[in-house]
């Protein structure tokens, strides 16, 4: 009987060992201040850039990517460092389609600011954001409310949301597998078709829709092309895609006009999701709950930029 109690005993600590181990690796040691701002650039690629400390000895200009669920560095930037230790690589999945191997470094220091991210790890990766060596994404900031003001170039964060929310739109969101997701309204010809958006501030254009969307829709058809390019993902993968003008977009109360929205040429299956990119989020405030269940929209001074030809 004691045999039996030891050897459970022992398989329990191994058990919650490697709890420990998994969590650490996986979850940077959150700050303990309540309310903290973080200034950024906005670049003309439309990212949001952010100048951060590694380990107390290299600087890097970080993406701030709302579609990313860590802290990644590009090879390039890596090989300009003195302070990381990699441990081992893994495999991991682009959303341009594809596997690649990528190395992690278990335990950092990250500092953006005054504020200061103990135990975090991060990946390499071949690409980033123009003029960046890095990314990372909202898990940074879990369980906190984020609030992006593109007027001031700040981002807040935040244990509650604003006490005044006058001027903005609440849409119901999705978070799921680290992705924020909402529902968007689309004019398409005569129709109105609603579906749900990946919001994306890695992505530099303003619509991209999914493959099933865009076949079961014929858009090639419907939409009005204006021009075909090639896009590359943070892994080299290579993708050609279409832009189109889509007549009318329906976020919350707010409507914007004749969006430049791209689509993938002869895809089937591979963009498995639609997109709203920084040329659309640009134009507002956003307010993302701490939740990650409800997004806020305020247009904000960019609401009504052109956008960009071609």
């Amino acid at each position: 009987m004691k045999m039996r109690t030891t050897k459970n005993l022992t398989q329990l600590l191994l058990i919650l060992s490697f709890w420990v181990i998994h969590n650490s690796f996986a979850i940077a040691q959150a700050p303990t201040q309540k309310t903290y701002t973080i200034p950024f650039k906005l670049t003309s690629q439309n990212n949001i850039t952010i100048s951060a400390l590694i380990n107390g000895k290299d600087t890097v200009s970080l993406m701030f990517h709302t579609a990313a669920n860590s802290l990644t560095l590009t090879s390039e930037a890596i090989a300009k460092m003195k302070s990381l230790r990699f441990e081992g690589a893994d495999t991991v999945k682009s959303w341009g389609g594809g596997e690649n191997s990528s190395r992690y470094s278990k335990d950092n220091l990250l500092q953006i600011g005054k504020t200061k991210w103990e135990h975090t790890p991060l990946w390499e990766n071949l690409n980033s954001g123009p003029g960046t060596g890095g990314k990372f994404g909202p898990e940074l900031f879990a369980g906190q409310v984020i609030d992006i003001d593109f007027d001031r170039k700040i981002i807040t964060i935040s244990s509650n949301l604003p006490a005044k929310l006058n001027g903005y739109s609440k849409l119901d969101a999705k978070y799921q597998d680290d992705m924020l997701f909402i529902n968007a309204t689309c004019k398409i010809g005569t129709e109105l078709l609603s579906l749900p958006f990946l919001v994306h501030s890695g992505y530099a254009g303003a619509v991209l829709f999914d493959d099933s969307f865009t076949n079961n829709n014929q858009l090639d058809q419907k939409l009005k092309i204006i021009s075909e390019k090639d896009l590359k993902d943070s892994f080299g993968n290579i993708l050609t895609v279409k832009k189109a003008i889509l007549p009318g977009l329906l976020m919350g109360q707010n409507t914007l006009d004749s969006i430049p929205a791209g689509f993938f040429k002869g895809a089937i299956g591979r963009q498995k999701m639609s997109i709203i990119g920084g040329e659309l989020l640009k134009r507002f405030n956003i307010i993302i709950s701490a939740d990650r269940k409800v997004v806020y929209l305020k247009p904000n001074s960019l609401f009504r930029l052109p956008y960009p030809a071609g």
